[in-house]
C-alpha cells in the first residue's frame, strides 16, 4: 500500500447498495463526532461563513446555505446553529442522492433535507448564499467533479467552499489511531482509510478546479476548495489566516 498516488479505484463499504443499513445509520451518526474532530468545520465558518453572514444581514434578509451530498447533515446542522447563535437568521438545506442519507439525516429547526443532484437545483433556478460540502470531492469521478464545481458556481452567489482531506502518511497513520476506538459497529475505520488513499493532495486538486477557483489549507490535513460569486464579500486572505 502507498499513498503516493490517489487510489480512486477504491470504494467505500458505505457505497455498497447492498451494505448492512443498520451498520450504514451508526456510521453516519458516528461521522457527527468525526467531523467535529477532523474537518475543523467550526473554523471554516469563522473565517469564510462569518463574513459572508454579516455581508447578508446588512441587506436585511436570511442566508440561504447549501450543503451538498450531506449525508447524515451534521457539517449543515452545525453551520446553521453557529450562524443562528451568531444571531443571524440562517436557513439550511442539504440533498444528496442516496435516500438512505436524507432518511439517517437528523431533523432540526431551520435546516430541510432534499433527495436531489445539484443540478437539479441549477436547473430549477435555485440560488443560494453559501455553498458547502464536506468530504464529498474524493468520491466522484472526473466528470462528476467538474460538474460539481460548474453548479456550485452557478448555485452560490457569494461563496462555496468543498472540504475534504489532504491525502499523506501523516493523516492516515493518526486516523487509523484516531478513530479506532468511536469505529466499532460502523464502517467509519475502514471508510476512513480509504477516504483518505482516495483523496488529493493540494497540488493534484489544484490542476482539476477551475481556473476561478483556489485551493486554501484551513487546517492540518485538510483541503478547501474556495469559490467567490460575484455577490461575495470581499475579506482580504490575509485577514482569513490561510494559504
Amino acid at each position: 500500500m502507498t499513498l503516493a498516488e490517489r487510489a480512486a479505484h477504491l470504494t467505500e463499504k458505505m457505497d455498497d447498495p447492498a451494505c448492512s443499513e443498520q451498520t450504514l445509520r451508526r456510521t453516519y451518526a458516528r461521522f457527527a463526532l468525526v467531523n467535529l474532530a477532523v474537518a475543523r468545520w467550526r473554523r471554516v465558518y469563522r473565517r469564510y461563513v462569518r463574513p459572508e453572514l454579516a455581508d447578508v444581514a446588512r441587506a436585511g434578509r436570511t442566508l440561504r446555505l447549501l450543503d451538498v451530498g450531506c449525508g447524515g447533515g451534521d457539517v449543515l446542522r452545525l453551520l446553521v446553529r453557529a450562524a443562528r447563535r451568531d444571531g443571524f437568521r440562517t436557513e439550511g438545506v442539504g440533498i444528496d442522492p442516496d435516500p438512505r442519507a436524507i432518511d439517517a439525516a437528523k431533523p432540526a429547526p431551520h435546516v430541510r433535507y432534499r433527495r436531489a443532484h445539484s443540478r437539479d437545483l441549477v436547473r430549477a433556478g435555485e440560488r443560494f448564499d453559501v455553498v458547502v460540502s464536506n468530504h464529498v470531492l474524493h468520491h466522484l469521478s472526473a466528470p462528476e467533479l467538474s460538474g460539481l464545481f460548474a453548479d456550485s458556481a452557478e448555485l452560490g452567489e457569494r461563496i462555496s467552499l468543498h472540504s475534504d482531506i489532504a491525502r499523506g502518511r501523516l493523516a492516515y497513520a493518526a486516523f487509523a489511531i484516531a478513530a479506532a476506538p468511536i469505529a466499532p459497529g460502523t464502517f467509519v475505520h475502514a471508510d476512513g482509510l480509504t477516504s483518505i488513499r482516495r483523496s488529493y493532495t493540494a497540488a493534484e486538486l489544484a490542476t482539476v478546479v477551475p481556473a476561478a477557483w483556489r485551493i486554501d489549507r484551513p487546517a492540518a490535513f485538510r483541503l478547501l476548495a474556495v469559490h467567490r460569486g460575484a455577490a461575495g464579500a470581499r475579506v482580504p486572505r490575509s485577514a482569513l489566516g490561510v494559504n
